[in-house]
């Protein structure tokens, strides 16, 4: 999905809200334990409830993962369904790959041929030459960390050099010399609040993937008050806060509940900024 579409169903829907499908074995209700795919099954549930009120959803690897080649169905079923059913929905593979080159590309390989997914999360430690294969794909996006909203991103991200640039404004300052703004977002945590100054000081112009509204305590007005450009520029994330706004049978609806009042404060953001 190219940028021009990405912004047009925030446009059309009124709404920049990614849902993070961080499903949890041994979070789901119980009763559904015994379908076959109890992660798939959770997954079509949450998708058909909470579609109307979000543009992208971020399944998170590491859950899928931990399940072994189960859990890898079910990712890949989830791929599939949203495909198939809700193919103007962004899809995000949290996977925050990033190795040497040949590895990269066999990671690129993975997402953006095999499974056909929009972005890909990426970790820039390595470097140009580890980024470098993920950028190769037409219409697919790298998303690039740079401030994370975990506690342990100050450990090096805000650590400074010689001049006073911190690690994160490096990582932003050279990465634009790899891709632009239709290429590549940045992962800012939305606990780093008023820090989204810096961000878009240094990639005016570029998407950030906003996690850590909801459950983490991350603003979504402080967000948008620093970090919203002309045409909305945030993908804000609730994982959390949305797929376990119930452990009951009624958990979609209370999903659907979620993401609906998230969606309406995004509305009011978007019309304050005349998108």
């Amino acid at each position: 999905m190219n940028r021009e579409k990405l912004v047009e169903q925030i446009r059309t829907k009124r709404t920049f809200l990614c849902v993070g499908l961080d499903t949890d074995i041994k979070k789901i209700p119980q009763h559904l334990l015994t379908e076959a795919s109890p992660l798939f099954a959770f997954n079509k549930a949450i998708i058909d409830a909470t579609a109307p009120y979000c543009v992208a959803y971020k399944p998170n690897l590491a859950f899928y993962e931990s399940l072994g080649v189960d859990g890898m169905a079910a990712f890949e079923q989830t791929v599939r369904y949203l495909k198939k059913f809700y193919p103007t929905h962004f899809i995000i593979a949290d996977a925050k790959r990033g190795d040497i080159g040949n590895t990269s590309a066999m990671y690129a390989r993975t997402f953006f041929e095999e499974y056909d997914i929009d972005s890909l999360t990426v970790a820039p430690y390595m470097g140009e030459d580890s980024v470098s294969p993920f950028l190769g794909y037409e219409d697919k996006w790298v998303i690039l960390l740079a401030l994370t909203s975990n506690k342990g991103s100050a450990d090096f991200q805000l650590m400074a050099d010689a001049d006073g640039e911190r690690l994160f404004e490096r990582v932003l300052r050279v990465s634009q010399q790899w891709a632009g703004p239709d290429k590549m977002m940045y992962v800012v945590g939305a606990t780093q609040g008023a820090m989204f100054k810096e961000i878009r000081r240094l990639a005016p112009e570029h998407f950030l993937l906003v996690p850590g509204v909801g459950a983490q305590g991350g603003s979504l007005q402080e967000v948008c008050r620093h970090g919203m450009i002309a045409d909305c520029g945030l993908l804000v994330n609730s994982s959390r806060g949305i797929i376990y706004a119930s452990k009951e049978a009624d958990f979609a609806e209370a999903a659907a509940a979620s993401a609906r009042k998230l969606q309406e404060e995004m509305a009011i953001e978007l019309e304050k900024a005349g998108i």
